[in-house]
This record gives C-alpha cells, sequence and structure tokens, in this order.
C-alpha cells in the first residue's frame, strides 16, 4: 500500500515544489523508459513542433513516472489505479494527456489491449485525436507502427495490436469496453451530463478484470459549484492529499478514501482561494503575483502577461465573466455562481453559513419560529424554511428543506445530476406521487409546532389549498396561516434579507441547495421596489429562497409565540 498523500501541499504550492507525494517507483527502470518515451513525443501544433523534453515541465514529467513505475514487475498489478489531476487551462494538458496515453500503448504488453480517451465534446475529442495522430506522424519510427484511422478516432499499435480510441462522451461509451487505460478529460463538464455516474462506473469496473489497468483524469474547476462524479472525483481527491483516512459523505457518513488514486491538484490555499471580504474589493486570488502556484506550465505553453490581459478584459465585463475566467484559468471554486444582475445578499451569504446549524439547534435556540412555504407546479421545488430568532442575540436563524417529483429528473436533465447531489446531502427529497411533497412539509411544520414556538406560517396565497388543509390536521390553522402577497410587494422582505446578511445578524445552515438557489436569483428593479422572479431566472430554481423571503416578510412583524420556561431561562429572567 502508498502513502499517496500530500498534508504539506500548502506549503509546497507556495514554494513552487512538486505536489507529488514522497514515493518511489516500485519499478524504476520502467519508469525511466516512460519518461523517455514521453520526452521524445513532440507537439504538432506550435511553431518548431518541439519535443516535450523541452516544452513540459518537470510536473507533468513526475506524474508519468509515478503512474509507469507504480506496475509491480512480479505481480503485474498497478498499485496506482487512478490520476487525479486538477489543472487550469493552458497549460497544455490536452497535448499531454494524449502524449501520456501513447506512451501508455507503447509501454503495453497485452494483445489487443484497448486503451481509450473519453472527451466531453466532439471538438475535444477531435483536438485530442489530432494532438495523438501529429505526434506519431512527427516520428519517422513510429509512423511505420501505428495504423491511423481519423474517420473513427483510433489508432493501432501493430506489434501488439493495441488501439487507442478517442470518444465524446455518451452513454454508450464503454459499451464492450474491457480499458487497460482510461484519459477523461474535463470531468467537470462530464458531470452535467445525466448519463455520468453509470458511465464512470462502468469505466471503473471495465478495469476490474486487468490488474494493470488504470484511469486519469485531468480537468480544470466547474464555472458552477462542483456536481455529480466530479465532485465526488475532487472531494476524494482532497481527502487522499491531505492524509484523510475517511471524508464525510453528503449523508454525513464516513467513506473510507482510495488509498490507490494519486490527487495531483493545483488550486490555491484556502486564504488565496476566498472571494473577497465585501463587493468592490479585489478577492486574493485577482493578485497575478500569486498565479504561478497553479501554473505549472507558466513560461512554456503560455506566458503571465498573456494572462494578465485576458483576466483584465473579463474583470472589465463585470463579475459573471471574472468568476468564469478564474474558475477556468486559476482553478477557483465557484461557491456562487454570481452574476451582474444577481441579487445583492448573494455577496453575503456563504460568510454568514453556520454549518452545525440544525432544525433542532434552531428550535433549541430561538424564542419564536416562523415557516415559509414556496411551489407551484409539478416541475418546481416545494421548499420550506423555518426561520428562528434567538432568544439571546436576536439573530435570525435559518434551515430549509425541499420536496420535488422524481419525474423533474427527466424533465430537466441539464440539472439532475445537482438536483440528485442535494437528495443525497439530505436538502432535498425526491417523491414519486403528486401530494407527498405537501405531506413532508406539514410533517415538518408540524415537528416544528410541538415546540410551542411556531407563530405563523407564510405562503403564497395561490394554489394553496391542499397545504392548508395538510397543515390544519396538524393543528395549524386560522390566522397563524399567512398568505404572504408576492411580485413587488417582496420588495421588503428582500431589502430586509440583504441587510441582515451584510450586518451579520442573519445565519443559515450553509445547506448547498440554498448557496444554488441565492447564486440563481436575478434581481430586478420595478420603480422603487426590487423583485426576483422565477421568470427571470429561467430554468434555474430559487423556491428554497422564495420559501426564505416568505418567513422573513412574517418575521418583520414581530411575531410573538407562547413563552416557555426554556425560553424565560435562556433571557436569564428564570433560574431554577
Amino acid at each position: 500500500m502508498l502513502n499517496l498523500s500530500r498534508p504539506d501541499w500548502r506549503e509546497r504550492i507556495r514554494a513552487g515544489k512538486s505536489l507529488l507525494p514522497d514515493v518511489a517507483p516500485v519499478d524504476a527502470d520502467l519508469a525511466a523508459r516512460a519518461v523517455a518515451y514521453f520526452d521524445a513525443l513532440r507537439i504538432p501544433d506550435v511553431l518548431g513542433t518541439p519535443l516535450l523534453r523541452d516544452a513540459c515541465g518537470d510536473w507533468f514529467r513526475d506524474i508519468v513516472a509515478m503512474l509507469f513505475g507504480s506496475l509491480d514487475p512480479e505481480t503485474k498489478t498497478r498499485l496506482i489505479r487512478e490520476v487525479f489531476l486538477l489543472v487550469p487551462k493552458k497549460n497544455g494538458k490536452t497535448t499531454m494527456g494524449a502524449a501520456l496515453m501513447l506512451v501508455a500503448v507503447l509501454l503495453n504488453e497485452r494483445p489487443n489491449a484497448e486503451f481509450l480517451i473519453v472527451a466531453p465534446t466532439k471538438d475535444i475529442a477531435g483536438l485530442a485525436f489530432r494532438q495523438a495522430a501529429g505526434m506519431i506522424n512527427l516520428n519517422k519510427d513510429l509512423r511505420k507502427r501505428f495504423k491511423l484511422q481519423a474517420h473513427i478516432k483510433t489508432l493501432t499499435y501493430l506489434p501488439t495490436g493495441a488501439t487507442l480510441c478517442i470518444k465524446a462522451f455518451d452513454a454508450n461509451v464503454m459499451t464492450g469496453v474491457k480499458p487497460a487505460g482510461v484519459l477523461v478529460d474535463e470531468e467537470h463538464q462530464i458531470a452535467i451530463k445525466p448519463e455520468a455516474e453509470d458511465v464512470m462506473i462502468q469505466i471503473r469496473g471495465g478495469m476490474i478484470s486487468q490488474e494493470e489497468a488504470f484511469l486519469i483524469t485531468i480537468t480544470t474547476q466547474s464555472v458552477k459549484p462542483p456536481r455529480g462524479v466530479f465532485r465526488d472525483d475532487l472531494l476524494q481527491a482532497r481527502a487522499i492529499r491531505d492524509g484523510e483516512s475517511y471524508r464525510k459523505g453528503d449523508d454525513d457518513q464516513l467513506i473510507p478514501v482510495a488509498n490507490d488514486v494519486l490527487p495531483v491538484l493545483y488550486e490555491f490555499p484556502e486564504d488565496i482561494q476566498k472571494a473577497a471580504t465585501l463587493p468592490g474589493q479585489a478577492a486574493p486570488w485577482e493578485n497575478p503575483s500569486l498565479w504561478h502556484m497553479v501554473l505549472p506550465n507558466l513560461g512554456r505553453s503560455f506566458k503571465l502577461e498573456r494572462l494578465v490581459e485576458e483576466f483584465e478584459k473579463s474583470r472589465a465585463k463585470g463579475i459573471q465573466d471574472l468568476t468564469k475566467w478564474a474558475s477556468q484559468h486559476l482553478n477557483v471554486e465557484i461557491g456562487l455562481a454570481l452574476r451582474n444582475d444577481r441579487w445583492a445578499g448573494a455577496d453575503y451569504w456563504e460568510e454568514q453559513a453556520d454549518p452545525d446549524l440544525t432544525l433542532d439547534e434552531i428550535i433549541s435556540r430561538s424564542d419564536v419560529l416562523v415557516g415559509g412555504i414556496d411551489g407551484g407546479g409539478l416541475d418546481d421545488l416545494m421548499s420550506l424554511s423555518v426561520l428562528g430568532r434567538d432568544s439571546v442575540t436576536d439573530q435570525w436563524l435559518h434551515w430549509q428543506k425541499s420536496w420535488v417529483m422524481q419525474c423533474v429528473l427527466d424533465i430537466r436533465k441539464k440539472e439532475a445530476s445537482q438536483l440528485e447531489d442535494f437528495a443525497k446531502q439530505g436538502d432535498l427529497v425526491l417523491v414519486e406521487e403528486p401530494g407527498l411533497d405537501v405531506e413532508g412539509i406539514a410533517d415538518a411544520l408540524g415537528y416544528v409546532n410541538k415546540s410551542g414556538k411556531l407563530a405563523m406560517v407564510g405562503l403564497d396565497p395561490q394554489g394553496v389549498g391542499l397545504v392548508v388543509d395538510a397543515l390544519a390536521d396538524r393543528g395549524i390553522s386560522g390566522s397563524r396561516v399567512v398568505g404572504v402577497a408576492q411580485g413587488w410587494t417582496l420588495s421588503g422582505a428582500i431589502k430586509t434579507t440583504e441587510r441582515k446578511l451584510a450586518d451579520r445578524t442573519l445565519l443559515h445552515a450553509g445547506q448547498p441547495i440554498m448557496a444554488w438557489a441565492v447564486s440563481n436569483a436575478k434581481a430586478e428593479a420595478r420603480g422603487n421596489a426590487v423583485i426576483i422572479t422565477k421568470q427571470g431566472s429561467g430554468y434555474l430554481k430559487i423556491d428554497p429562497l422564495m420559501s426564505l423571503l416568505n418567513a422573513v416578510t412574517l418575521m418583520s412583524k414581530n411575531p410573538q409565540a407562547k413563552p416557555t420556561m426554556d425560553s424565560f431561562m435562556r433571557r436569564g429572567l428564570l433560574s431554577v
């Protein structure tokens, strides 16, 4: 078993040192051969077609040595079965990935072995093939030993019959394939596709029968918060890098981390990765003097001056373009997908997260509670917000839960993996039949009502008959169920929420589904009012945020619940 951790990565990345673990190859000769093959390949689309020996830094060469040098010469078992490489654009990842796979074909001893490059789009697949084919055509010896079939993007190594096939991602990409090696390019784009998880399971499953098989994932950060298989692989890679034996799953269960995955993550330490503290300020990562940390091929495949020019152009266009640029060129992870027309409260949302804030904690700490409900058609999220007022500090404390019909995953395929993540995290419930969402909300509010602190529940007055009836069955009825007018009349709640986030008097449970809804919210000025509408946000859902605004409307009325002995004690008005 290899120790593939690098817990001192923060100090090493600041100093420009290797991020690979201190692990010697089990087959030093094979590692050296792999590097020699790699160095001898030429880059076909650069002036002078330079050798990789000159155009590539040691950072990738070391990955080649560690991966191929991990094959035990006696058992023919590869000790490093996977590599997860997170590296920004312009660092030659597609070119060097194609070169690595050619090296794999050249070193392979298995007759008719199958190697595969999986790209997210046909264009990227075409680029990968052109790079691999170009490297072969620039080498007189390799031209004799390879057969190139451009129409099916396949290269066949004649001495062994091994093939390297480059494919665009689709559900059938792994049909009938038992790969000896797979490279997955831009996993963050692949993760958006509904079938991504199934295909990645097939890839890993197909490797089981071949002890020397490997999977290498090369990707940049996502332009939106990480999701699906990309998020899972990223979290595992970070846990391995940090030397953790377990990582916390979405359901808070501890998941053992793999011991055969090499993590190589070019991302800033947390103090640089973070967003600006206040609107108008520059984030730490906007300083070009720090960019060398995450750009291992700087000075070879591109120059810093050119990158700074692109950065300035993106910054001039606004926060939406800047954050997308930063995710792709600096691997800055996007917490909230901010836009120029974003809701002002989004700038403060992440800072006000308290992940330890649970529903029971809010009930315990609060002297009064209100509920907010939002939801519409069968393809909407039925969302509940519970908002409490801390009996000691008067801070507002927020928690939410949402329900959605299972069929929405088929209707909104683009968001399916995102919704599935929220379900795994416990913040979204997938229901099979209409009405179960209403029952879920009513049960949750019934639980809250048992505390004796629930003052009111606010909801959109349109089409709420089923909700009202379900609440009445649980003892919540009459004047405690309030219709909250929507549209411009929510402007007061919108502005109140913004201010309470900015002055640190609203805390929330740090739930990813709320961050998603907040990032989806588009604010529009209507006279002196500010509105947030579902129409403005398109297919991206904002129901969880709207449920919070309904709750804020009620809490702004300074509601009172029946005093309890606990609330008197918390305020110091009663002792025992």
